[in-house]
C-alpha cells in the first residue's frame, strides 16, 4: 500500500505566482534535499514553503514512516481570497483624483509527500 502524507497552509501572505517560482524546481525532490534547496534560496517564498515541508516531514514521522524515503509527489500553489476593498486595503491615487485599490494577494499551498518504492 502506498503511503502519502499531506500539509495544506491556508491564506499565505504572499502572490500564488511569486510561490510558484519557488515550487517549479523542488518537484519530485527528496524531501530533506528539498529542506536544503529552500535554506539557500534568496526568495521570500521559500519561508512558508519551507515551514510547510517540515510539517509534512514530522506529520510522516507521526506515521511511522521512513523519512529518508520520502519524496515530493504533488506541490501547488492555489490563489486565495486577497484583501479587495474592504477591510485591510489600501488606494494607490491616480489621475484626474481617482484611485486604484492595492490588492493583497493570498494563497494556498498544498504539499503531497509519498514514500519512494525501490
Amino acid at each position: 500500500m502506498l503511503e502519502i502524507v499531506k500539509a495544506h497552509a491556508r491564506n499565505v501572505h504572499m502572490s500564488s505566482r511569486k510561490v510558484r517560482r519557488i515550487l517549479e524546481p523542488l518537484r519530485g525532490m527528496g524531501a530533506q534535499q528539498a529542506v536544503i534547496q529552500l535554506g539557500e534560496m534568496p526568495h521570500a517564498a521559500a519561508v512558508p514553503v519551507s515551514k510547510l515541508l517540515r510539517s509534512a516531514i514530522a506529520n510522516a514521522e507521526e506515521k511511522g514512516l521512513d523519512t529518508d524515503s520520502l519524496y515530493i509527489a504533488h506541490l501547488t500553489a492555489d490563489e486565495a481570497s486577497g484583501t479587495m476593498p474592504g477591510k485591510g486595503w489600501r488606494a494607490k491615487w491616480g489621475s484626474r483624483g481617482r484611485y486604484r485599490p492595492i490588492r493583497k494577494r493570498s494563497s494556498h499551498i498544498t504539499i503531497v509527500l509519498e514514500e519512494r518504492t525501490e
